[in-house]
């Protein structure tokens, strides 16, 4: 038995398994590979190596301005995603004011349940609320890239003390490390929503689809050839 505070949502019991399907599995990933991430070689992990070397690199030379143009180009990245994000927001919102009309178009589709427009609705909605996660993501790496440009622009000299390059490096490669880790979230949202999308299609479906695409982060972070790479000595 739902509670009754859910019965007014035309939700069926299959939906609301794959709902949760979908939240946990989401959530578990990213619990998980945050922890794993801490004890197994990683993208992230092997990239934060990187970065330490980088910001190293960056205290003992004079002129940084191909320091900076990285920085930017890493900002464009989250820039670019954050202006994507606005606009498939701006198509979701539009969809809602044709509901009728583009329910009956998927009806046709083979393996679609028949659905209400409210349910319809519903499901336009849950793409809304991914990509505002994914906005939000978006910018706020996006801000921590700034502040990062900031601090190569305040970073000490050369012949500063040794305790000052340490200092430095370690708030660096943190800020980062924190920017890099909202981008990926940003980006695992993206994943994530084209598993959301086959709800559109089917309950089944859509969990299936959410599990290939924890199958499909889990190799290209943990299993990966790039990995291998990236972790060769």
């Amino acid at each position: 038995m739902l509670p009754r505070t859910l019965n007014f949502l035309p939700l069926g019991p299959l939906d609301w398994i794959a709902l949760a399907w979908f939240f946990v599995w989401w959530a578990g990933y990213v619990t998980f590979a945050g922890w794993r991430g801490r004890t197994m070689p990683s993208l992230l992990s092997q990239m934060g190596k990187f970065r330490r070397m980088w910001m190293q690199a960056v205290t003992v030379r004079d002129v940084r301005i191909g320091d900076v143009n990285i920085l930017t180009n890493l900002s464009n990245g989250s820039t670019f995603f954050a202006s994507t994000t606005l606009l498939i927001l701006g198509g979701l919102l539009a969809l809602l004011g044709t509901t009728e009309k583009v329910a009956s178009v998927m009806a046709e589709l083979p393996f679609n349940r028949i659905s209400s427009e409210q349910l319809w609705d519903i499901k336009v909605l849950l793409l809304v609320g991914v990509f505002v996660f994914a906005f939000f993501k978006f910018t706020w790496s996006l801000r921590l890239y700034h502040f990062c440009s900031v601090m190569i622009g305040g970073a000490p000299p050369p012949e500063a003390k040794s305790g000052e390059h340490e200092r430095f490096v370690e708030r660096a490669v943190r800020t980062t490390t924190l920017a890099a880790e909202s981008f990926n979230n940003g980006l695992r949202a993206y994943y994530f929503s084209l598993a959301a999308m086959t709800w559109f299609l089917n309950p089944w479906m859509w969990m299936m689809a959410t599990s290939w695409v924890v199958l499909v982060l889990y190799h290209r972070e943990f299993q990966s050839t790039a990995l291998r790479t990236l972790a060769e000595e």
